[in-house]
């Protein structure tokens, strides 16, 4: 498989997700040729925050989480954003799908608060990841192992896990995700 003929799901709620970690996955992956399905809680416009606390940018979901498939793609990204993994963490649609995902061996990308998705998925024992530092105790009560990187890969219990601390690793982020995908 290549870049320009994957697909990638990326989960969001419909408010308050880190502007940059949604829309720099998004727009890379599109730019490097993937199919990228945004799929929220609801159809209504998904609106992103700087910084936890300022306005950014509103998205258009493609779809809602209820409504897709893990069996239809080839990754799963889930952007940060305190408000929006909070959200999504209790919702039930998006524990279904990162658990298919995980357990039919397809690669799972979080950044920043992503990976609290993964500890309430019962997805993070035994693996390690490098979420933001503000989860490191969730991540390790639920049997991982955290780190403070740029970035840290994890192939172990059947499926790769991509983590990242925050906006600043993006660039690491995207580029293992691109290297997941070849």
């Amino acid at each position: 498989m290549a870049v320009e003929n994957s697909t990638v799901l990326i989960i969001v709620n419909n408010w308050g997700i880190e502007e940059t970690e949604l829309t720099r996955p998004l727009r890379d992956l599109k730019a490097a040729g993937a199919k990228v399905t945004l799929a929220a809680t609801t159809l209504d416009p998904c609106e992103t925050v700087q910084h936890d606390r300022y306005e950014g940018e509103t998205l258009t979901p493609d779809a809602r989480l209820s409504d897709v498939p893990a069996a239809d793609y080839d990754l799963l990204v889930v952007p940060g954003g305190t408000c929006n993994v909070d959200r999504i963490r209790v919702n039930e649609d998006a524990i279904t799908l990162a658990q298919e995902f995980a357990h039919e061996g397809k690669p799972i990308a979080a950044i920043c608060h992503g990976a609290w998705l993964l500890v309430n998925a019962g997805l993070v024992a035994g693996k390690t990841a490098a979420p933001c530092r503000y989860i490191a105790a969730d991540i390790e009560n639920a049997g991982g192992h955290y780190v403070d990187e740029q970035l840290h890969v994890d192939d172990a219990n059947g499926f790769k896990l991509i983590t990242s601390r925050k906006p600043d690793d993006l660039d690491y982020f995207v580029d293992a995700i691109k290297d997941a995908l070849k």
